[in-house]
C-alpha cells in the first residue's frame, strides 16, 4: 500500500520585528540643541571645587563612583592644606585617608593620588601635563578623566563620558552607542566645532539635572521639541 504524501503546509513562523531605530538627528537639529545649551548657560564649568589645576586633578580623580557634593565637602578641609603635589606628600596617605573617609574607594583612591603625586613631582616638576598620555601615565586616571583636565584646565575641545552624558546620548538618540568610547566618537563626530569646548559642561548638567535617570523633567527640556527618546510625551505631561 503506497503512502499518501502529505500536503499540508506547516504554517510559518511570523518573523520577530526589529525595534526602530530612532530616527538621526539633523546636522542643523544638533546645532540648533547646542545653541539652546550656549543661550541658557553662556559659561558652563564643573560644579567640583577647586582652586588650581592639581586640586582639580585630585577632586576628579575622586569623584569616581562618587558625587561632586560628596567629593567637595571633602575636598574643603584638604585643600586647605594641599595645593600641590609636594603638600600631598607631605600631607601623608594616612592624613590624606582621614580627609576623604566618606568617599567611595578611598583607600584605593588614597594610594593612586600618593603614587601620582610622586610621579608629578619626579618627572613634571610638580605640574600638571597637558599630554593625554602623560595624564594617563598616572595611577588612577583613565581616559575620562584625563578628558575633564584637557577640557577644563586647558581648554581643549574633550568630552569625558560619564554616565549622565551616556544617557543623554543614548536616551536623546543625539548619539548612541553600547559604550562610552563609542559615545565620545560619535558625539565629537557630530557637535560643531564651536560648542566642543563646553559641550562636556552642557551634557553633563542637562543629565544631571533635566535628563535624569529615574524620572526626566521632558516638561522642561530646552531640546525636547528635537529629542527621539520614544516615551518622552509621558513625562512632559508630568508637572
Amino acid at each position: 500500500m503506497s503512502k499518501v504524501a502529505d500536503t499540508k503546509k506547516k504554517p510559518r513562523k511570523a518573523a520577530l520585528k526589529r525595534p526602530a531605530r530612532p530616527t538621526r538627528w539633523t546636522r542643523a537639529a544638533v546645532a540648533e540643541a547646542f545653541r539652546r545649551f550656549q543661550e541658557h548657560n553662556p559659561k558652563p564649568t564643573t560644579e567640583l571645587e577647586y582652586g588650581n589645576t592639581y586640586q582639580l586633578l585630585v577632586a576628579v580623580a575622586l569623584s569616581a563612583q562618587s558625587t561632586d557634593v560628596g567629593v567637595n565637602k571633602a575636598t574643603r578641609a584638604l585643600f586647605h592644606k594641599v595645593e600641590t603635589p609636594q603638600q600631598l606628600l607631605d600631607l601623608g596617605k594616612d592624613e590624606l585617608i582621614r580627609h576623604i573617609a566618606t568617599i567611595g574607594l578611598f583607600n584605593t583612591k588614597a594610594a593612586n593620588l600618593i603614587k601620582a603625586a610622586q610621579i608629578l613631582v619626579d618627572l613634571h616638576d610638580g605640574e600638571v601635563p597637558q599630554s593625554r598620555n602623560a595624564l594617563e601615565a598616572l595611577p588612577g586616571v583613565g581616559r575620562k578623566t584625563a578628558n575633564v583636565i584637557l577640557n577644563t584646565a586647558f581648554g581643549q575641545p574633550t568630552l569625558a563620558v560619564d554616565t549622565h552624558i551616556f544617557r543623554v546620548a543614548n536616551r536623546t538618540g543625539l548619539a548612541p552607542g553600547a559604550n562610552v568610547d563609542q559615545v565620545e566618537r560619535n558625539l565629537l563626530k557630530i557637535i560643531p566645532e564651536p560648542y566642543l569646548s563646553d559641550a562636556h559642561h552642557w551634557l553633563i548638567l542637562h543629565g544631571r539635572y533635566v535628563c535624569k535617570a529615574q524620572r526626566p523633567l521632558c516638561g522642561n527640556c530646552l531640546i525636547s521639541d528635537l529629542c527621539k527618546f520614544a516615551e518622552k510625551q509621558k513625562y512632559v505631561a508630568e508637572p
